[in-house]
């Protein structure tokens, strides 16, 4: 007969059940809270955002899975995955700002919750500090809750890295065959970056551990047809309709970014490293300890090969870094992918002290209290455009001082046990805030939403709209929220019949003079933005060959 489990043996696996089923129950209200709550608070805000929104709506419409569209022409600037997932949405909750964000809040749900597992597995101890620390990262937060490609090629790209090293422990091969479909999404949310960053942190790792054979043992042949199975046809068949697509998208917007200036976002080298260094707040001071005790370490650590897991968070974080540090064109999304292996790194390095030291208590007190205090300032920032009011000042002063005060002592009093509440306490508190006080402010000076709905408040009747050295945000932003294209009066784009024009007010008298003959009309100001609104009406043909 085989020996049943004794009762010590049950009620531990019960417990670990429920353990379990706790942190996941937590890690789900953090993520809900964290993604989704107040998801269209506030409108599209940049250029991607709307841009990206507006192509997956004509995508929609054209019922087309193929070419990217604005405005009608094809878009060939991303891959289709982020569109993909867009259009699910539209159709399945109607388009709008919210639904047009929901891809990548679902992104980083499913992200933290691969984290989670993967360190249940490898680092057991550590699954809710780094599923946490990462879901609560000001870099992940911020791109969770936007329409665009950041997102999804960091989910794609971090647990595939993550499915990689289970391979590499484990050695078992279904891991590999999720490396390499997760790096075809890569490949289609935002191109070859996701595979060729993987490559190199490969390579470099294998060069460190001297074993040149497991390049060889990665490059495994079903595992490469499964990427070209995922990935290729979607560039087959956007290439087979469009015979630009092989010069815009690679040799422009991949090669052309990389090694140029073109679209005007130059940076200095070390650009990426305050990014980084903001993008994992408000853990920064445990990462920044994370890294330094891996270098000490670095030759000192057990020759297993789940003990290199650090050495390949740094690899990676360094990967990321220094590849996008010698690109000529920088944007601070690019970065997204190195923060989940920095917030890994920071919950492994917790997980092996009690205390945490005076050092890092005072600087993480320091941190989290500046946060706080920026958060509640912020709304107030945008609303006197800069100027801050002197009782918004000292109200985020004083909560600031709190902060600081409850971060040290309470750390300093219990140690790395109570990391989670001291910390996450005001990242839940300042969120909460810039969503439900602070959006209205945020709303009024960087979305065109608000902007379209005084347009429409304005019109009697469906009006065409244009624009005159407007920022690209109010075109996009416009063309989303009122679904048409808008022209620009600089390029000529002048429209025949009556419209309205929105001009940035330093240009009003510029644009008055531009449009005559036409008679203009001044219908009002949006303050928030330094918008000035006009009507434009076309005279007769017999006026205009007089006036000339």
């Amino acid at each position: 007969m085989m020996a049943q489990p004794g009762p010590a043996v049950t009620l531990h696996s019960m417990s670990r059940r429920r353990t379990t089923l706790i942190e996941l129950v937590t890690i789900a209200g953090f993520c809900a809270f964290l993604f989704y709550f107040g998801l269209a608070a506030f409108g599209l805000v940049g250029a991607d955002e709307p841009r990206y929104a507006q192509i997956a709506r004509e995508m929609l419409a054209r019922r087309d899975l193929v070419t990217p569209t604005l405005y009608g022409k094809p878009w060939l600037e991303k891959p289709p995955l982020y569109y993909w997932r867009a259009m699910e949405s539209y159709w399945a909750l109607g388009v709008s700002d919210w639904a047009a964000r929901l891809p990548s809040a679902t992104a980083a749900t499913f992200m933290v919750a691969v984290i989670y597992f993967f360190l249940r597995r490898f680092r057991p101890g550590t699954q809710l500090n780094g599923a946490l620390m990462t879901a609560t990262s000001a870099g992940v937060i911020g791109f969770a809750r936007g329409a665009g490609t950041d997102m999804l090629l960091t989910a794609a790209f971090v647990v595939g890295m993550l499915a990689w090293f289970a391979w590499y422990a484990a050695e078992r091969r279904l891991w590999l065959v999720f490396f390499y479909f997760l790096m075809a999404l890569g490949a289609l949310a935002k191109g070859p970056v996701a595979p060729l960053l993987a490559a190199l942190a490969i390579v470099i790792l294998a060069l460190v551990q001297r074993d040149v054979r497991l390049i060889t043992r990665t490059l495994w042949l079903p595992g490469i047809l499964l990427f070209l199975a995922v990935s290729l046809p979607w560039y087959v068949a956007v290439q087979l309709q469009n015979p630009q697509f092989l010069r815009e998208f690679i040799f422009q917007h991949n090669l052309g970014r990389f090694a140029s200036n073109m679209y005007h976002h130059k940076q200095p080298f070390w650009y990426f490293v305050p990014v980084l260094v903001l993008g994992v707040m408000p853990w920064t001071v445990l990462v920044i300890a994370g890294w330094i005790e891996t270098i000490k370490q670095w030759h000192e650590q057990p020759a297993t090969r789940e003990a290199t897991l650090s050495k390949f968070l740094l690899i990676w974080t360094a990967v990321v870094l220094v590849f996008f540090s010698i690109s000529a064109s920088k944007l601070p999304g690019y970065i997204l992918p190195a923060v989940p292996a920095c917030t890994i790194l920071a919950a492994d390095w917790v997980s092996r002290r009690e205390r945490l030291g005076w050092a890092v208590v005072i600087a993480q007190g320091v941190l989290s209290a500046a946060l706080l205090a920026l958060a509640l300032l912020y709304p107030s920032l945008l609303e006197y455009r800069y100027k801050i009011p002197g009782e918004a000042l000292w109200w985020a002063l004083g909560f600031g001082a709190a902060v600081f005060v409850a971060t040290v002592s309470v750390l300093g009093r219990k140690g790395a046990a109570a990391l989670r509440l001291v910390v996450l306490t005001p990242v839940i508190v300042g969120l909460a805030f810039l969503l439900r006080i602070g959006a209205p402010a945020i709303d009024n000076a960087l979305s065109a939403r608000p902007v379209a709905r005084e347009i429409t408040q304005m019109e009697g009747h469906p009006v065409e709209v244009a624009v005159f050295n407007a920022s690209r945000e109010t075109e996009y932003g416009l063309a989303f929220y009122r679904n048409q294209a808008i022209p620009r009066y600089e390029r000529g784009e002048v429209p025949a019949q009556d419209h309205l024009v929105v001009v940035p007010e330093a240009y009003a008298d510029d644009f008055v003079k531009l449009a005559r003959p036409r008679r203009t009309s001044h219908l009002g100001s949006f303050t928030p933005q330094r918008l000035e609104f006009y009507w434009v009406s076309t005279p007769p043909p017999m006026v205009m060959e007089h006036q000339h």
